[in-house]
């Protein structure tokens, strides 16, 4: 008897690591289903992996970003398509004549170019949409030149959203001069995302109701949430062996973090983290260390090592000394987030950062940077009502006061305990969605059943 082989989908993300946990994730689950899944990360990348954390039954395989050596990324996203369309058309060739051919190219929506290459081989072609739904339908609305840019006045009204103010958008919208390349990334999406077989964002349809209706209507292909991506084991615990996102770009010993952590009181740790990629100032890594401290709350501060010489000197050693904080490197955030001493998130407000926070049932202090950060914290603040965003004065900082003052309203009182209710809601709706039956679990059903009977 004939064995029904594995159907076969490649997954292409932009290679940075905010956007290969969701979709190594998303691969996690098309293997749970019964598909084969091979993540093409970039041959320089894959140079600097942790090998010793595999990402389980998810096959690896490369391409080029035009840049294998590493080197100044100039002119990236043109490098990056020639030499990625080139290597992604051979990574299918290869298949070709194995007993896994190719049938399904999933792409991060900011390489468009992989589509073509899809369609060229007759191939599947779905876009992945990283961040949340929201900030593309507003790139979407300022490709289609329905809102013209650049905005000059609020509020912004857009169908499904609700009114934001020029601090809503995202930077590359309400600063487009300032960041063009980047907007010319984040519009070049939608170039031919309409001829697209589907589009998956990662959200979960309860988070994002109106605005995933709103943009159903209009997008021109089926759009499935198949969100939260976060590993099983802080969700439905599913999947076999599923506790990490298992792609580390950076050297891991989470060790330290949570020995810490295992000594602190219940709720009593804020847990700060502004990413990978925050750059901040002196001035503002001194406002910081002094509203932590004024704040009287452990804390827990992952600070970068090139970043380290902008806080004031002798405060990591007083606040390790008196045992009321502790400055990583790098820490597990999901294993901190789901730590019971948690009390709340601190966060720049990047979109993998701000789901965590809702699926683990964490409270947030949003200090949003750039790019979608900016949305993420208005719907923190003004639509999920999980947390508060902080307030910048006139020199673009934001004071140790005012650091304090939000801390505060977040862990005490009337306001924090409302917070922390809804919190829990949306971790309870996180886990449903997921779950056997649930819309995202559902959605990736439909996704299968393009191969699967």
């Amino acid at each position: 008897m004939e064995t029904k082989r594995a159907h076969h989908v490649v997954v292409v993300p932009y290679p940075s690591q905010g956007h290969y946990n969701p979709m190594l994730q998303f691969s996690k689950r098309l293997v749970s289903k019964g598909l084969k899944a091979t993540l093409a990360i970039t041959r320089f990348i894959s140079r600097s992996l942790n090998h010793n954390n595999p990402p389980g039954s998810v096959q690896i395989d490369t391409i080029s970003d035009g840049f294998d050596d590493g080197g100044a990324k100039e002119d990236y996203v043109k490098r990056f398509q020639a030499a990625g369309s080139k290597t992604l058309a051979d990574l299918i060739i290869k298949y070709k004549n194995t007993s896994h051919p190719v049938d399904c190219i999933v792409y991060d929506a900011v390489l468009p170019w992989a589509l073509d290459v899809a369609q060229q081989f007759g191939l599947v072609g779905a876009a992945f949409v990283t961040h949340m739904a929201a900030v593309n339908y507003i790139y979407y609305n300022a490709h289609h030149k329905l809102l013209p840019l650049p905005v000059v006045s609020s509020p912004v009204t857009i169908p499904g959203l609700p009114p934001l103010e020029i601090r809503d958008l995202p930077s590359f919208i309400y600063a487009a001069d300032s960041y063009p390349a980047y907007l010319e990334l984040v519009l070049a999406q939608f170039s031919n995302m309409n001829k697209a077989d589907y589009v998956l964002v990662n959200t979960f349809y309860k988070l994002e109701e109106q605005v995933v209706d709103a943009m159903s209507k209009v997008w021109g292909c089926p759009l499935l949430t198949i969100g939260p991506t976060i590993p099983s084991l802080y969700l439905e615990n599913r999947l076999q062996v599923d506790n990490d996102y298992g792609l580390n770009l950076f050297q891991l010993d989470s060790s330290m973090s949570i020995d810490w952590l295992n000594n602190k009181p219940p709720r009593s740790v804020i847990y700060v983290s502004f990413g990978s990629m925050a750059d901040l100032n002196d001035k503002q890594m001194e406002e910081l260390a002094h509203g932590f401290k004024r704040s009287n709350f452990y804390f827990l501060w992952v600070i970068r090592d090139s970043e380290e010489s902008k806080i004031p000197r002798g405060f990591k050693e007083e606040t390790s000394k008196s045992n009321v904080g502790l400055i990583v490197n790098w820490s597990p955030q999901l294993e901190v987030l789901a730590d019971e001493a948690i009390g709340c998130f601190f966060t720049h407000c990047g979109w993998n950062s701000t789901i965590e926070a809702l699926s683990l049932g964490v409270p947030v202090v949003a200090m949003p940077q750039w790019t979608d950060q900016t949305t993420d914290a208005k719907f923190v603040e003004d639509v999920w009502k999980v947390g508060v965003r902080v307030r910048v004065d006139d020199n673009g900082i934001v004071s140790r006061e005012e650091i304090e003052s939000c801390i505060r309203d977040v862990m005490e009182g009337e306001r924090g305990g409302e917070m922390k209710k809804n919190a829990k809601k949306w971790k309870g709706l996180a886990i449903e969605a997921v779950s056997e039956g649930g819309t995202s679990d559902t959605n990736v059903d439909k996704f299968v059943s393009k191969w699967v009977s």
